[in-house]
């Protein structure tokens, strides 16, 4: 039985916030046991990331399809597998989640809780990075969901522990990771006026895997059944 609509936008919301928490949280934590070597920071961060999103898809999953990413839920929509009402809410309480996960951080290392980060994360390479992290991202979902659903959890996560060290953005591939992460000023943040380059090759990047995936795991025989109709 699927959970009415109030509890799929709480589970999104919780499982965000819970994640952007873990993002920032570990890139904090990092950073201040790292001594200052970034390689090291950096791996506790990934660790961190990739493993909460196999627990969270694994809570929430069930409830709402655990998307956290408005990405995602683009993605979904595309399918038809989500109305736009339905989408709208979804990405409205993954933005908000978000934030209070970055804020949820903040509190728990007595950082300030209002920041604005200033960290530059821009140029070419790294728009480019952004649209292959969330292209992979979406791929390895669609893939999992088509022929091993019981495996989403795991090879998300393992995807992103994978991103966060072969992109040169460490793939954020997540729109309301990047919002909430450009109002933290650490380790883990993005200035504000970088964030809309990366949010858009973010939405490319899924929009094109959507496409790409859609014709290549098309059941066998619908395209023969599409031009049997169309005649």
């Amino acid at each position: 039985m699927t959970p009415d609509l109030t509890r799929r936008l709480a589970a999104e919301a919780l499982g965000t916030a819970f994640l952007l928490a873990v993002v920032v949280g570990s890139g904090i934590m990092g950073e201040s046991l790292a001594g200052g070597n970034t390689a090291i920071a950096l791996l506790g961060n990934t660790i961190a990331t990739g493993a909460i999103l196999a627990v969270l898809i694994l809570i929430f999953g069930p409830l709402s399809g655990a998307h956290f990413n408005p990405a995602v839920t683009l993605s979904f929509l595309m399918q038809g597998k989500l109305e736009k009402r339905e989408a709208a809410l979804y990405v409205a309480v993954q933005i908000l989640g978000g934030l209070a996960g970055m804020l949820i951080a903040h509190a728990m290392f007595e950082e300030p809780l209002l920041q604005v980060s200033e960290k530059l994360r821009s140029g070419p390479a790294q728009w480019f990075a952004e649209f292959v992290a969330t292209f992979g991202l979406v791929a390895t979902i669609l893939g999992c969901v088509r022929f091993r659903a019981e495996a989403v959890p795991y090879a998300v996560g393992l995807y992103i522990t994978a991103g966060y060290w072969f992109t040169a953005s460490t793939s954020f591939a997540n729109p309301a990771v990047t919002i909430a992460r450009s109002f933290t000023d650490t380790f883990s943040g993005i200035r504000p006026v970088d964030a809309p380059a990366f949010i858009a090759a973010q939405l490319v990047g899924a929009v094109a895997a959507t496409l790409v995936f859609g014709w290549l795991l098309a059941p066998k025989g619908s395209e023969a059944a599409q031009k049997q109709a169309a005649e």
